[in-house]
């Protein structure tokens, strides 16, 4: 697996930070973050977001949660994975 390190949350601190990364052999955009509390799981898992579609958080996914403040990461993540024809 090759992984490209994009950046890291800017107010991180020694342990457990929000990160992006590219993997360019599964053409994915990876994220790690912090795990959302039982109550938004709940209020994503309640709501079916799109007509048609089965509300929840399927088996083998997970929400997570990063600041607002990586914008500027994630669209880099995004860029990069765009260039290399992710």
């Amino acid at each position: 697996m090759e992984l490209d390190f994009i950046g890291i949350d800017p107010e991180t601190g020694k342990d457990g930070s929000p990160t992006a990364w590219v993997d360019h052999v599964r053409q994915e955009i990876v994220i790690q973050g912090w795990d959302a509390s039982e109550e938004l799981t709940a209020k994503i898992s309640g709501t079916a977001w799109v007509p048609g579609h089965s509300p929840g958080v399927p088996e083998g996914e997970t929400v997570i949660r990063i600041p607002a403040r990586m914008v500027p990461i994630l669209r880099e993540a995004c860029n990069v994975a765009e260039r290399a024809g992710i």
